[in-house]
Protein backbone atom coordinates (compact mmCIF):
# COMPACT_ATOMS: atom_id res chain seq x y z
CA UNK A 1 0.00 0.00 0.00
CA UNK A 2 1.42 3.36 -1.19
CA UNK A 3 0.24 6.54 1.13
CA UNK A 4 0.33 9.73 -0.90
CA UNK A 5 0.72 12.75 1.54
CA UNK A 6 0.86 16.41 0.34
CA UNK A 7 2.71 18.78 2.81
CA UNK A 8 0.92 20.83 5.28
CA UNK A 9 -0.31 24.56 4.77
CA UNK A 10 3.08 26.77 3.94
CA UNK A 11 0.78 30.23 3.81
CA UNK A 12 -0.62 31.86 7.22
CA UNK A 13 -4.71 32.43 7.44
CA UNK A 14 -5.39 35.63 5.42
CA UNK A 15 -2.09 35.38 3.23
CA UNK A 16 -2.88 35.10 -0.59
CA UNK A 17 -1.80 31.61 -1.64
CA UNK A 18 0.82 32.10 -4.64
CA UNK A 19 2.25 29.52 -7.03
CA UNK A 20 5.09 28.02 -5.08
CA UNK A 21 7.10 25.17 -6.93
CA UNK A 22 10.31 23.44 -7.04
CA UNK A 23 12.68 27.05 -7.06
CA UNK A 24 10.37 28.38 -3.60
CA UNK A 25 11.31 26.21 -0.63
CA UNK A 26 9.18 27.54 1.86
CA UNK A 27 8.43 25.92 5.51
CA UNK A 28 5.36 24.51 7.04
CA UNK A 29 3.25 27.17 8.92
CA UNK A 30 2.38 26.31 12.59
CA UNK A 31 -1.02 25.45 10.82
CA UNK A 32 1.32 23.08 8.25
CA UNK A 33 2.97 21.74 11.47
CA UNK A 34 -0.65 20.69 13.11
CA UNK A 35 -1.98 19.04 9.80
CA UNK A 36 1.41 16.99 9.83
CA UNK A 37 0.54 16.09 13.37
CA UNK A 38 -2.40 15.19 12.67
CA UNK A 39 -1.99 13.29 9.96
CA UNK A 40 1.02 11.28 12.06
CA UNK A 41 -1.89 10.38 14.76
CA UNK A 42 -4.70 9.33 12.23
CA UNK A 43 -1.87 7.24 11.00
CA UNK A 44 -1.27 5.67 14.11
CA UNK A 45 -5.15 5.12 15.09
CA UNK A 46 -4.99 3.26 11.95
CA UNK A 47 -2.48 0.58 13.02
CA UNK A 48 0.30 1.58 10.03
CA UNK A 49 3.89 1.04 10.64
CA UNK A 50 5.90 2.46 7.43
CA UNK A 51 8.12 0.01 6.13
CA UNK A 52 9.43 2.71 3.59
CA UNK A 53 9.28 6.40 3.56
CA UNK A 54 10.30 8.69 0.89
CA UNK A 55 10.44 12.29 0.09
CA UNK A 56 10.34 15.12 -2.00
CA UNK A 57 13.62 17.59 -0.96
CA UNK A 58 11.77 20.28 -0.54
CA UNK A 59 11.81 21.67 3.23
CA UNK A 60 8.20 21.56 3.35
CA UNK A 61 7.63 17.89 2.50
CA UNK A 62 10.83 17.25 5.20
CA UNK A 63 8.99 18.45 7.78
CA UNK A 64 5.67 17.54 7.17
CA UNK A 65 7.46 13.57 7.24
CA UNK A 66 8.88 14.93 10.11
CA UNK A 67 5.78 15.41 11.73
CA UNK A 68 4.12 12.24 10.46
CA UNK A 69 6.97 9.89 11.79
CA UNK A 70 7.16 11.76 15.51
CA UNK A 71 3.79 9.43 16.01
CA UNK A 72 5.58 5.98 14.90
CA UNK A 73 7.19 3.61 17.11
CA UNK A 74 9.72 2.99 14.96
CA UNK A 75 10.01 4.56 11.00
CA UNK A 76 12.90 4.14 8.89
CA UNK A 77 14.97 6.85 7.77
CA UNK A 78 12.99 8.75 4.96
CA UNK A 79 14.85 8.38 1.70
CA UNK A 80 14.53 11.92 -1.33
CA UNK A 81 13.08 10.78 -4.15
CA UNK A 82 13.31 13.44 -6.72
CA UNK A 83 10.41 12.19 -9.05
CA UNK A 84 9.09 13.72 -6.07
CA UNK A 85 10.15 17.10 -6.03
CA UNK A 86 7.06 19.65 -6.83
CA UNK A 87 7.05 21.04 -10.49
CA UNK A 88 8.98 24.52 -11.71
CA UNK A 89 6.14 26.73 -12.30
CA UNK A 90 8.28 29.00 -14.77
CA UNK A 91 7.41 32.93 -15.26
CA UNK A 92 4.52 31.63 -12.64
CA UNK A 93 6.45 30.87 -9.95
CA UNK A 94 5.20 32.42 -6.47
CA UNK A 95 2.72 34.61 -8.20
CA UNK A 96 -0.35 35.15 -7.44
CA UNK A 97 -3.37 32.76 -9.18
CA UNK A 98 -4.92 36.04 -10.39
CA UNK A 99 -1.62 36.56 -11.91
CA UNK A 100 -1.14 33.26 -13.16
CA UNK A 101 -4.77 33.43 -14.51
CA UNK A 102 -3.79 36.38 -15.96
CA UNK A 103 -0.86 34.97 -18.23
CA UNK A 104 -1.96 31.81 -18.98
CA UNK A 105 -6.38 31.74 -18.63
CA UNK A 106 -8.99 29.88 -16.86
CA UNK A 107 -8.76 27.32 -19.74
CA UNK A 108 -4.90 26.05 -19.46
CA UNK A 109 -5.40 25.79 -15.48
CA UNK A 110 -8.32 23.70 -15.63
CA UNK A 111 -6.62 21.06 -18.17
CA UNK A 112 -3.50 20.86 -15.52
CA UNK A 113 -6.04 19.94 -12.74
CA UNK A 114 -8.23 17.79 -14.90
CA UNK A 115 -5.46 16.10 -16.64
CA UNK A 116 -2.01 17.80 -15.77
CA UNK A 117 -1.24 19.01 -19.02
CA UNK A 118 0.99 21.82 -18.06
CA UNK A 119 0.51 25.18 -19.05
CA UNK A 120 3.08 27.15 -21.29
CA UNK A 121 6.30 27.93 -19.67
CA UNK A 122 6.25 25.59 -16.90
CA UNK A 123 8.28 22.98 -16.52
CA UNK A 124 7.21 19.51 -15.51
CA UNK A 125 9.20 16.20 -16.89
CA UNK A 126 5.64 14.19 -16.56
CA UNK A 127 7.35 11.28 -18.63
CA UNK A 128 9.70 10.97 -16.30
CA UNK A 129 7.69 11.49 -13.13
CA UNK A 130 4.95 8.61 -14.60
CA UNK A 131 7.72 6.60 -15.47
CA UNK A 132 8.87 6.19 -11.51
CA UNK A 133 5.43 6.18 -10.46
CA UNK A 134 4.52 3.28 -12.56
CA UNK A 135 7.87 1.57 -11.79
CA UNK A 136 6.98 2.20 -7.88
CA UNK A 137 3.62 0.49 -8.49
CA UNK A 138 4.53 -2.45 -10.25
CA UNK A 139 7.24 -3.38 -7.22
CA UNK A 140 3.59 -3.02 -5.13
CA UNK A 141 2.29 -6.10 -3.51
CA UNK A 142 -1.23 -7.17 -1.95
CA UNK A 143 -1.20 -7.15 2.08
CA UNK A 144 2.40 -5.37 2.40
CA UNK A 145 3.22 -3.47 4.37
CA UNK A 146 2.65 0.81 3.45
CA UNK A 147 5.05 2.91 2.37
CA UNK A 148 5.02 6.84 3.16
CA UNK A 149 5.55 9.30 0.27
CA UNK A 150 5.38 12.38 1.33
CA UNK A 151 5.46 15.49 -1.59
CA UNK A 152 3.54 18.00 -3.66
CA UNK A 153 0.04 18.61 -5.24
CA UNK A 154 2.22 18.98 -8.88
CA UNK A 155 3.73 15.58 -7.89
CA UNK A 156 1.31 13.38 -6.80
CA UNK A 157 -0.88 14.09 -9.08
CA UNK A 158 1.00 11.79 -11.73
CA UNK A 159 0.74 8.95 -9.36
CA UNK A 160 -2.73 8.41 -10.67
CA UNK A 161 -1.35 9.07 -14.27
CA UNK A 162 0.96 6.31 -13.84
CA UNK A 163 -1.66 3.28 -14.58
CA UNK A 164 -5.03 2.85 -16.58
CA UNK A 165 -6.77 1.76 -13.85
CA UNK A 166 -6.27 4.44 -11.02
CA UNK A 167 -9.00 6.80 -10.89
CA UNK A 168 -10.28 9.42 -8.54
CA UNK A 169 -12.23 12.52 -8.71
CA UNK A 170 -9.64 14.58 -9.06
CA UNK A 171 -6.24 14.37 -9.12
CA UNK A 172 -5.67 17.51 -6.92
CA UNK A 173 -4.36 17.11 -2.82
CA UNK A 174 -5.45 19.42 -0.48
CA UNK A 175 -2.67 20.51 1.54
CA UNK A 176 -2.45 18.13 4.71
CA UNK A 177 -4.23 15.11 3.19
CA UNK A 178 -3.26 12.18 1.50
CA UNK A 179 -4.44 9.50 -0.80
CA UNK A 180 -4.44 5.47 -0.81
CA UNK A 181 -3.03 3.44 -3.69
CA UNK A 182 -3.09 -0.53 -2.98
CA UNK A 183 -2.87 -3.80 -4.92
CA UNK A 184 -5.85 -5.89 -4.45
CA UNK A 185 -5.85 -9.62 -3.61
CA UNK A 186 -6.59 -10.16 -7.41
CA UNK A 187 -3.63 -7.85 -8.79
CA UNK A 188 -5.65 -4.89 -9.55
CA UNK A 189 -4.79 -1.36 -8.25
CA UNK A 190 -7.14 0.57 -7.14
CA UNK A 191 -7.91 3.95 -4.92
CA UNK A 192 -9.58 3.89 -2.06
CA UNK A 193 -8.90 7.27 -0.54
CA UNK A 194 -7.75 10.67 -2.65
CA UNK A 195 -7.38 13.95 -0.50
CA UNK A 196 -8.51 12.41 2.63
CA UNK A 197 -7.70 14.86 5.73
CA UNK A 198 -8.01 13.12 9.39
Amino acid sequence: MLIVVRHGNTFEAGEAPRRIGARTDLPLTAAGQAQAAALGTHFVERGWTFARVLVSPLLRTRQTAAAILTSQRAAPEPETAPFLREIDHGPDENCTEDKVQARIGAAALAEWDAAATPPPGWFVDAEARIAAWAALLCGLKAGQAPTLLVTSNGAARFALLAASELHAPTLKLPTGSFGIIQREADGALSVPVWGQRP
